[in-house]
């Protein structure tokens, strides 16, 4: 395998972004960012690209930044190390917001430790498929720092304000049956059945179709800043232009003829 901290693979439809520093547990570093904003722009900008899939290589999906990268720069002033990390943070955000702009459903297969940056790159991704080994902390408050990657964003939209703050305050370790129960992974499976469950959903995923998969992606991200009128009208515009398409010729002539659909 290569040595680059970021690997893109294809599969047909389905890419496959490798975040590939396993004996730093994939921890982040800004070699590790400088590679990810490359390979999620070039992904999101490819329209023969249907399903994204993110995943860590070794044991681990990602344990949060990478500590000891971040010790070096303690020598550095005040001053600098706000200047240096407020630098590395929005980089990091460029791929949270790719993510949440690219038509293509992204998947996040997550095992082992999901930790600090790694847990809010989880929740970035539209769906979220576990191992039964996968163990999740937010990791911020250990350092004395704050979450990044939208996870006082994400977070609180997916378990609610009251369980984000306890996640994000008290910082406690949870496993993967409990962050199923909060709605933070879609699955849990087997490790043994993680690489199967992972490619079924995106082998359904990249079956669908693809306008409309798109589009619906959009409109539930973007329900939470409308109101209820304004998200009844961006439905009714999305259906209409939907309802305009080769996919709902497709759709509504497989349904009847009772035969799968192949969407284009």
């Amino acid at each position: 395998m290569s040595d680059a901290p970021v690997l893109v693979s294809r599969d047909g439809a389905v890419a496959t972004i490798t975040l590939n520093r396993p004996s730093a547990l994939n921890a982040l570093d800004l070699t590790m960012v400088d590679a990810m904003i490359p390979a999620f722009a070039g992904l999101a900008a490819d329209p023969s690209v249907r399903v994204v899939v993110v995943r860590g290589a070794g044991p681990h999906f990602m344990a949060g930044g990478d500590i000891r990268s971040f010790a070096r720069e303690l020598h550095r002033s005040s001053d600098e190390r706000t200047r240096e990390f407020t630098h590395l943070v929005e980089r990091v955000h460029i791929v949270v917001e790719t993510i949440a702009r690219m038509d293509a459903p992204v998947v996040a297969r997550v095992h082992g430790a999901v930790a600090g940056f790694g847990m809010s790159l989880m929740n970035a991704c539209d769906l979220a498929i576990a191992s039964d080994d996968a163990y999740f902390a937010a990791g911020y408050r250990q350092i004395g720092i704050t979450p990044d990657g939208g996870g006082t964003w994400s977070l609180p939209r997916i378990v609610g304000q009251r369980r984000a703050l306890e996640i994000l305050l008290l910082g406690g370790r949870f496993d993967a049956a409990q962050a199923l129960a909060l709605g933070l992974v879609n699955r849990v499976v087997p490790a043994a059945d993680l690489d199967a469950t992972v490619a079924n959903v995106a082998t359904t995923l990249a079956a669908g179709p693809r306008k409309a998969l798109a589009a619906t992606k959009r409109l539930v991200r973007q329900s939470l800043d409308r109101s209820l009128s304004e998200q009844l009208l961006a439905e009714a515009k999305s259906f209409g232009a939907q309802a305009g398409s080769d996919e709902f010729v497709e759709g509504v002539s497989a349904f009847l003829a009772k035969r799968p659909a192949q969407f284009p």
